[in-house]
């Protein structure tokens, strides 16, 4: 007889150890993303049958379009998140604020999450890929008191636990507590997330460059330079790379992690500092990159030894294969 899968549940529970500080509540955290990660798949396979396409005609504290699921993802995390009582608090990239949970059974929470809801849900009208993405860390305000702004700024090197959970043709959550990365497939029929990908590694070198080439013209010469290098077509091996860009990037991001490849999303387009969030994108990404053998880098500095200003703060972002990621800092060195 075929031996059953480990869940997602069980395999916390076996490797409690792997946490610093286990005690329960980590495992207790990560069950309220499980849980409200499978309302949310539940939520977006309606889609196109309940009203919840399309925007709410107003903007998010990013200055984008707030879509439906954005709200109703961000509404269905918090709330699960909040029921246990094991966050101090919880900042969403779809708030201006963090927000402080005070009542009797916060008291002692060590820990506070920082989240994109609905990572690429301008992707959801058109039925593409989109994702969660989080990120948690050990408070270091005091415990007892009032969850601070100091919290949410920590480099990401401090994160305890990240991962993304992408909502595709299967549902599948991906996360590391810095003893590698494992990934679980939601399992429709029972409702529980198996894992199925055990130990993911990056491939050291990929064939694939992830980056929105519209931008071109608006790129810095290094970065255009490497781009040019991706396209190059050498006459014995034919084109060496192939461009895929998805526009959702949790999407992207999970296809290099399996398959090998680079994203990047650099400073000079129509934003100066990129598009892309330190603290809810960029850091949880970069602790699963680093800890699959890739790097994520801004292309000056490591990703998650960046020391936020502020909790919406853009930095460029480049992340994936080592050997890719080592030759596009190549490029932007020249």
């Amino acid at each position: 007889m075929q031996e059953r899968p480990q869940t997602l549940g069980e395999f916390i529970i076996d490797h409690q150890r792997d946490f610093p500080y286990a005690s329960g509540e980590l495992s207790q955290l990560l069950s309220s993303i499980r849980l409200a990660s499978k309302i949310v798949t539940r939520e977006i396979r309606k889609a196109g049958l309940t009203d919840i396409l399309g925007s709410n005609e107003v903007e998010n504290v990013q200055g984008e379009t707030q879509m439906k699921l954005d709200d109703i993802a961000n509404e269905i995390f918090i709330k699960a998140l909040k029921a246990r009582g094991i966050i101090c608090g919880l900042a969403s990239e779809e708030m201006e604020d963090f927000i402080i949970f005070d009542e009797e059974k916060h008291k002692d929470s060590k820990y506070c999450v920082m989240i994109d809801p609905l990572d690429g849900s301008s992707n959801i009208d058109v039925n593409v890929s989109v994702g969660t993405i989080f990120s948690i860390y050990r408070r270091i305000s005091p415990q007892g008191e009032a969850v601070r702004l100091e919290d949410f700024l920590q480099p990401g090197r401090n994160q305890v636990a990240a991962g993304y959970v992408v909502y595709g043709s299967s549902t599948m959550l991906v996360y590391t507590t810095g003893h590698g990365v494992n990934g679980f497939t939601l399992e429709p029929s029972i409702g529980t997330f198996q894992l199925s990908h055990p130990n993911l590694r990056m491939p050291e070198d990929g064939k694939i460059y992830s980056v929105n080439t519209g931008n071109y013209l608006k790129f810095p010469d290094g970065v255009k330079a490497y781009i040019d290098y991706c396209q190059d077509v050498d006459a014995a091996t034919g084109r060496p790379y192939t461009g895929r860009y998805i526009g959702s990037l949790v999407s992207d991001f999970h296809r290099n992690l399996l398959k090998g490849g680079i994203y990047f999303y650099p400073q000079g387009t129509n934003a100066p500092n990129g598009k892309l969030r330190l603290t809810y994108e960029c850091n949880p990404l970069a602790f699963l990159a680093e800890q699959s053998g890739g790097i994520a880098t801004d292309g000056k500095q490591r990703i998650m030894d960046i020391e936020p200003q502020e909790l919406h703060q853009r930095v460029p972002f480049f992340v994936g294969s080592k050997n890719m990621v080592e030759k596009a800092m190549e490029f932007l060195g020249e």
